[in-house]
């Protein structure tokens, strides 16, 4: 049994007399301790595909299981302490108003748990930042911090499984590949298994073992990391975005040889 089970899943919106089919009878599976990448063009259904495992978006059709049972709606406090998700951009995603004490205690707060202190200052400590920014703002990070702070959020509760959603592509290349290490470290020494999205498959190449292309709304080709890797594509699609992700990652090297 996988730790993550969607079964023809299909999400659609409605607004103003129009029906917009944003996700289309898309099944994967996700097995614990993995990672593994939703990829595509913006639009493709995969962030609807993460928000619909949260309860934020309306399941039109198929199923979501997680440890093979089926999600409750609304999903409570029992999902949240073994799901959690970390968004795109840090800034909206954390409370302007809010210390990092108070949004990395507020989750224990919420579900009464103790030793607060102890617990901040270590999630701190656990993705890089001193015990001294506790009581700073989120303007007095920088992009990087704030997104340690929001994984540190993340985690607060211990949870099994991450979402993460496009989790480093509004910062600078630089700070990106230093998140993904965190990422990648966190992963290993807690267990957790990803299921991730981006729209570069150079991200999904370092991070994730498997791989699920995405066009429209439907999937188009599932990838093992093998064949990612060795840029064994099946469809035109994938391939677009392989050769597409390489001519940045080129562009970026020209860049950084530049005097």
């Amino acid at each position: 049994m996988s730790l993550i089970e969607i079964d023809n899943l299909s999400v659609t919106f409605r607004a103003k007399g129009r029906v917009v089919p944003a996700v289309r009878e898309v099944s994967l599976k996700v097995e614990a301790r993995e990672s593994y990448g939703l990829v595509g063009e913006s639009g493709s259904g995969k962030s609807t595909i993460l928000r619909a495992i949260c309860g934020l978006a309306p399941v039109s059709g198929g199923s979501i299981r997680i440890g093979g049972e089926p999600l409750p709606d609304p999903r409570g406090r029992a999902f949240s302490r073994r799901v959690q998700m970390v968004f795109q951009d840090p800034y909206s995603s954390l409370h302007p108003r809010h210390t990092l004490d108070r949004t990395l205690s507020e989750p224990l707060a919420i579900h009464g748990l103790g030793g607060a202190d102890a617990r901040v200052v270590q999630a701190l400590a656990d993705v890089g930042l001193p015990a001294k920014f506790r009581f700073r703002y989120p303007h007095q990070l920088s992009g990087g911090q704030r997104q340690r702070v929001a994984i540190a959020r993340a985690l607060m509760l211990e949870p099994e499984i991450l979402l993460l959603d496009e989790p480093t592509s509004a910062l600078d290349a630089s700070i990106q590949a230093e998140v993904l290490n965190l990422l990648a470290r966190l992963r290993a020494e807690r267990g957790l298994t990803f299921l991730m999205v981006s729209h570069d498959l150079a991200v999904i190449d370092h991070m994730c073992d498997r791989v699920l292309v995405m066009q429209h709304g439907r999937a188009v080709e599932e990838l093992a990391h093998a064949d990612l890797a060795a840029a064994r594509m099946t469809t035109a699609y994938a391939r677009s975005l392989f050769d597409a992700s390489a001519d940045r990652m080129l562009d970026a090297a020209a860049a950084g040889a530049r005097p």
